[in-house]
């Protein structure tokens, strides 16, 4: 195998799960227990039926011969002789004299006899040897007569034997297919259960990347992993101070921000009441002064934000709206000028979601578009099944695909915007599009528009039902 055949077949080895290996192991086991099984008991019968058959067998044409031998000369129809002696169901007698002269009880059977047989003996010594006649197992027994100066020979069909053993061949290796699936659905029941723990940890963690920082463990379920559980919610409990503690600062610096914050955009208000009264170099410090606050508000208004999704304290609402009526009413709300491209089926249709989460989404998108790429140039709207893909384009210098990923991070607003000098931005808009799509169910990622600059796609479900309630998949 060359090197690429060995990496894929590595790499499908490790792609089978813990759950069907054990599923495996089972089966096999109980497919190599009850081969062997079958294996012994077929040989260990055929030999018995077959040793104790041709015991009888021989014992049978012994009489014969002794019956033969005894009234021999006084019969001159051989082969009515022959036919007498026949007591086996299926048997059938020859009788060699010395001279080389043949009888047989059925013509069929003058050429069962192997010349070496025959000659073993004619020279005096018992013999028996099993082959096939016309297709059909057979048992032929030679017992020398030297007081005749002949030799008598027994022809046993073993058709009704070896139909047997075939009925008993199948039958073992059906009960060892029985066995088989046996072993793999024990193996089934038995790997549910040891990888039981496994599953809960592994659903109790990916409860907590998703959020839900108050799952744990129930330690008393499985003392023999009490370790490992115990481990768990330790670090369950420190993740979720930490986070607390965080989001708690967080807030806390924000609240603390907004009086200054307050006191200075006041402040500024009644410069600005007065700005045709300060020389031009005041005024240009004033309009400085004017744009930094207000982006600092916004700073402060989204690090808000970030901090109450960090805490989950924002409940996603279902609310029943026409889908084209709700994209045009944000549009408006944000105040740019966009054009909405949407099918007027698509527009007409109704679906539950949360109204305030979509319009933040759509308004931080179309501003990112204003702040780093001279704006959207359209907002396309489509639906494939019970999926929307709600996409915002441009025609800026576009996005590198190394940060395409990066740019839905905290703070980080990609080069191109960096060799701009754009001031405008708080690098938390895209951000919150990303944790406001997830808390929605869907995702949002950014390509090329057609290599004439960027397109943003946010993709959400569209429900016509209400939300199932969350479960707490940590506990059992």
């Amino acid at each position: 195998m060359n090197s690429a055949g060995a990496l894929g077949a590595r790499r499908h080895r490790r792609h089978v799960g813990l759950r069907a290996r054990v599923i495996f192991v089972f089966a096999l086991g109980a497919l190599v227990l009850s081969g062997a099984l079958a294996s012994i008991t077929y040989f260990s019968v055929r030999n018995s039926i077959l040793r104790d058959q041709e015991t009888s067998l021989t014992h049978q044409a012994i009489g014969n011969a002794v019956q033969i031998s005894g009234t021999l000369h006084e019969f001159f129809d051989y082969g009515a002789l022959l036919a007498s002696v026949d007591t086996a169901r299926g048997s059938q007698s020859i009788l060699i004299e010395s001279s080389g002269q043949l009888y047989a009880s059925s013509p069929s059977v003058y050429g069962a006899l192997p010349p070496d047989l025959r000659s073993i003996v004619l020279r005096g010594k018992p013999a028996e040897q099993v082959l096939s006649l016309n297709g059909s197992p057979t048992l032929v027994v030679g017992v020398p007569m030297a007081a005749q100066k002949a030799a008598y020979f027994a022809v046993f069909n073993l058709s009704d034997i070896e139909r047997t053993l075939h009925v008993l061949l199948v039958s073992l290796i059906l009960a060892a297919v029985v066995t088989t699936l046996a072993g793999a659905i024990f193996g089934s029941w038995g790997a549910t259960r040891a990888l039981r723990p496994l599953h809960e940890a592994a659903e109790a963690a990916d409860a907590i990347a998703r959020g839900r920082l108050d799952t744990r463990l129930e330690a008393e379920n499985y003392a023999d992993l009490a370790v490992l559980t115990s481990a768990f919610n330790r670090m369950a409990d420190r993740l979720q101070e930490r986070v607390e503690r965080e989001v708690r600062f967080s807030a806390d610096v924000n609240h603390e921000l907004r009086s200054p914050l307050t006191t200075l955009a006041a402040s500024l208000s009644v410069l600005e009441a007065r700005r045709d009264e300060l020389p031009d170099r005041a005024k240009r410090a004033l309009d400085l002064l004017s744009a930094e606050v207000r982006r600092f508000r916004r700073l402060v208004d989204d690090l808000l934000e970030i901090s109450r999704l960090d805490a989950g304290l924002g409940e996603v609402t279902d609310d029943e709206v026409a889908l084209g009526a709700l994209v045009q009413n944000t549009v408006a709300a944000t105040g740019i000028a966009v054009p909405v491209s949407i099918d007027g089926d698509l527009a007409e249709r109704r679906v539950l979601i949360d109204k305030v989460r979509f319009e933040r989404i759509v308004a931080n998108l179309l501003e990112n578009a204003r702040h780093y790429a001279g704006g959207a140039t359209r907002l396309a709207i489509d639906a494939e099944g019970d999926w929307g893909s709600f996409a915002v384009e441009d025609e800026g210098p576009g996005i590198p695909e190394s940060e395409r990923d990066r740019i839905f991070e905290r703070f980080s607003r990609g080069s191109s915007a960096k060799r701009r000098g754009a001031g405008e931005g708080t690098g938390l808009g895209l951000a919150i599009v990303s944790e406001h799509a997830r808390a929605l169910g869907g995702r949002v990622f950014v390509e090329s528009n057609n290599g004439r600059g960027s397109r943003f796609v946010v993709e959400l479900p569209l429900r016509t039902s209400p939300r199932p309630p969350e479960t707490n998949g940590g506990k059992p």
